[in-house]
């Protein structure tokens, strides 16, 4: 696993640690109802529970249990997303990738470049070799998005996440080191 905080460049974004100076900038995207739509949680409603998110990326990754990065476009630096996995490594060598972006953002391709970045860096540079992603059924451009990229889908997970207070089925997609391609 990693003993420091992993840096990734893109042509056009940084994916970086995640500090308590973006508190402001997460809340904008945490607090929308639309970039939460299909999330396993109710949009923010003050900032304080950023700060605990935060909080909790940041033990997720000293204990080792996962990696989250600030998505920030290079010209200014400025938390616009997030992308990272949980559940990571040893004993099963399998992480779920998970992100979210701005609405001001969406369908510009800036989701495809941090995924496939930290994709690169998985199957280069760690010992994982499955990557999953569980997505609700309505949820077509997250879909479209792990196609792009190479995931497969498995199959559907009956009643499998339980938020905003029902049931939700999921899709399950994976991308395994084996299928990886890297792109040119």
């Amino acid at each position: 696993m990693l003993d420091r905080f992993p840096q990734l460049e893109t042509k056009n974004l940084i994916l970086r640690e995640i500090t308590l100076s973006d508190t402001e900038a997460i809340f904008n995207f945490f607090s929308d109802r639309e970039v939460l739509k299909y999330y396993d949680a109710e949009p923010f409603t003050n900032i304080s529970r950023v700060r605990r998110l935060i909080h909790n990326w940041d033990e997720r990754f000293l204990n080792r249990k996962g990696i989250r990065w600030g998505i920030a476009k290079k010209d200014d630096n400025l938390i616009i997303g997030t992308c990272g996995y949980r559940f990571w490594g040893k004993p099963f060598f399998c992480a779920e990738i998970g992100y979210e972006l701005t609405k001001a953002y969406w369908q510009q391709g800036i989701m495809s470049e941090a995924l496939s970045s930290i994709l690169k860096f998985a199957f280069e540079y760690t010992e994982l070799n499955r990557i999953e992603a569980t997505v609700m059924l309505e949820n077509i451009p997250s879909m479209k998005l792990l196609e792009k990229l190479g995931f497969m889908q498995e199959g559907i997970l009956r009643e499998y996440g339980f938020w905003k207070g029902e049931f939700h089925n999921l899709h399950i997609f994976s991308l395994l080191k084996r299928d990886y391609q890297i792109e040119p």
